[in-house]
């Protein structure tokens, strides 16, 4: 089996009393893609800081391509980091920019020149090297800083949110080219986030992190259909949230009786839930299937109907609120864009429901 490129074993850090990261462990294989995605304060950037050398860790160990880099100090380390704030100098133009960090390692003029102008090539921006900074678009500059980094070779590339401070149409463009880029420089990248699409889009494995521990690591798919903790289930993606009580449990397969009376039926992907317990099925808007009549979603585990409260418009990703008849809990509802549903409005009456498998129920407590 190949050594990974990057491995973190057992990895803790305090600070004072306060427990920031939590026994982590993970591989990143040679090549790939790796993202840590958690909200603010998770411990996803002490793990970047401890990996480039900025942090100690309080235990564990890091290891780059099977050796342990704890007693090398950030400047040695076979890695580098491209931060929110890109950090060009200015008053150099971009050729300069890219050739920094060859300059201090001692190559020659040529040589320097030569890798400079073979790493602007493969960003996509031949030819631009004596321009300025000031010259260039935030998405230029985005890929001017990877290149700094890659021209170093380094073994891994730590990403430390680096689409904050772009646009939204400007961060959507780069998510495709980061990931262009990882596969052109075949060079292992490390990206923290907080943005689930960034995650879900550019990532072979995505850890969510919470309170200083990973709660699952898995592919972007995996990790969106079958979360294995209400955390990740609500973190990652939009869910509709029904809390209550088992009423029925045959193996994996549950029923929940919601706090207004609905059932509903779904899955407890690691452990069964013994009836009684308070749980919390998580459904995903766009797997509930919407109709005109009852006939169609009859035959679904879980088939409503109800009234439409309120179109939310979001061009392909518009959705509705319905208010069921059996209860008055509101459920969101992905809209097709088929266009059946284009004269749907509020007040009307609709149909809807999802299988079972489309369900994910988590235990919550003790009984209630």
């Amino acid at each position: 089996m190949a050594t990974p490129d990057l491995s973190c074993i057992d990895l803790t850090r305090r600070f004072g009393d306060a427990l920031a990261v939590d026994n982590v462990s993970f591989e990143v294989p040679a090549g790939s893609f790796f993202s840590i995605l958690g909200p603010s304060g998770c411990g996803k950037t002490t793990i970047m800081r401890m990996i480039a050398g900025f942090l100690e860790p309080t235990s564990g160990d890091i290891l780059i391509k099977g050796r342990s880099v704890l007693d090398v100090p950030p400047n040695k380390r076979p890695v580098n980091m491209v931060f929110q704030h890109l950090a060009l100098f200015p008053m150099m133009n971009i050729a300069d920019n890219i050739g920094y960090g060859l300059r201090r390692k001692g190559l020659g003029k040529a040589e320097i020149e030569k890798k400079v102008e073979e790493a602007l090539e493969r960003i996509g921006l031949p030819g631009i090297g004596k321009r300025q900074v000031n010259e260039l678009s935030g998405g230029q500059k985005q890929r001017v800083a990877i290149a700094r980094c890659m021209v170093l070779e380094p073994d891994v590339l730590l990403l430390d949110e680096p689409l904050g401070a772009l646009d939204l149409k400007l961060r959507e463009q780069m998510k495709i080219e980061l990931k262009s880029l990882q596969h052109a420089f075949d060079t292992t990248f490390v990206y923290i986030t907080h943005d689930q699409s960034e995650a879900l889009v550019m990532s072979d494995t995505i850890a969510v992190m919470n309170a200083g521990r990973f709660e699952q690591m898995a592919g972007p798919e995996e990790l969106y259909h079958r979360p294995e903790t209400a955390f990740v289930a609500g973190f990652v993606g939009d869910a509709n949230i029904f809390k209550g009580e088992v009423v029925r449990s045959s193996g994996h397969d549950v029923e929940l009786r919601t706090e207004h009376g609905t059932h509903i039926k779904g899955v407890s992907l690691l452990r069964d839930i013994p009836e009684g317990r308070s749980a919390e099925a998580y459904v995903r808007p766009e797997a509930i299937h919407l109709s005109r009549t009852a006939d169609d979603v009859a035959e679904l585990d879980n088939a409503l109907s109800g009234k439409v409260e309120q179109m939310l418009f979001n061009g392909a990703a518009s959705r509705i609120r319905i208010k069921a008849e059996e209860s008055s809990e509101t459920i969101e509802v992905g809209l097709p864009q088929s266009g059946r549903f284009d004269g749907i409005r509020p007040g009307q009456t609709v149909n809807f429901g999802w299988s079972d498998k489309q369900g994910n129920i988590f235990e919550t407590g003790g009984k209630e």
